[in-house]
């Protein structure tokens, strides 16, 4: 809701004064679904992915028939070797919940292979928006796939200086990666 609110914001303000000032929108989506390349990494993670599972599926087969062939033999065990083997069963699915923790989870192997092999087409892809956007003179370029994004916006039409000293701030103090400020000292007066 709020991002819809500041996409109405936006293209109110700037329906305003759009005299001279062209939109665009890509649909990212259909773009990568149309690349070779996109479809080939795809299907390599794909590939890769099902090799983890199956691997991890594996796993805890293991440790499901470890585990029935000790309930099977359990009465008849010493307490000693019976301890001993409910460590091993623990111990093989630590390894294997880790296992899939590592390949599966946050910044696991799948996480960082899609950041390796889909973040450089990704980049292509922006850097072509950006081309075509300053060649054909576009003020703004949004992303239909997905939520509404904007994925380039012309520098010219960035107001946030005039923002900064309208509440009394000083441009420019800190700058950041697309030298914006990242923080201000608001002026003495």
């Amino acid at each position: 809701m709020k991002k819809l609110f500041v996409l109405l914001f936006v293209i109110i303000a700037f329906s305003m004064n759009s005299n001279a000032q062209k939109f665009a929108y890509v649909d990212s989506e259909y773009i990568l679904e149309n690349m070779s390349e996109y479809r080939d990494a795809q299907d390599l993670l794909d590939k890769l992915s099902l090799d983890w599972q199956k691997e991890i599926e594996g796993k805890f087969a293991e440790i499901d028939k470890m585990y029935k062939d000790y309930q099977a033999e359990a009465v008849l065990l010493p307490e000693d070797i019976k301890k001993k083997r409910q460590d091993d069963i623990i111990a093989k699915e630590k390894e294997a919940k880790d296992l899939q923790k590592k390949r599966f989870g946050k910044d696991g192997d799948l996480y960082k292979k899609r950041q390796e092999i889909i973040k450089p087409i990704q980049d292509k892809v922006y850097d072509a928006v950006e081309s075509i956007a300053n060649a054909s003179g576009y003020a703004f370029v949004f992303d239909k796939s997905g939520s509404t994004t904007m994925l380039y916006a012309n520098s010219k039409n960035d107001r946030s200086d005039d923002v900064l000293e309208k509440l009394g701030y000083k441009p420019g103090a800190i700058k950041t990666n697309d030298g914006k400020n990242d923080k201000n000292d608001k002026d003495e007066e």
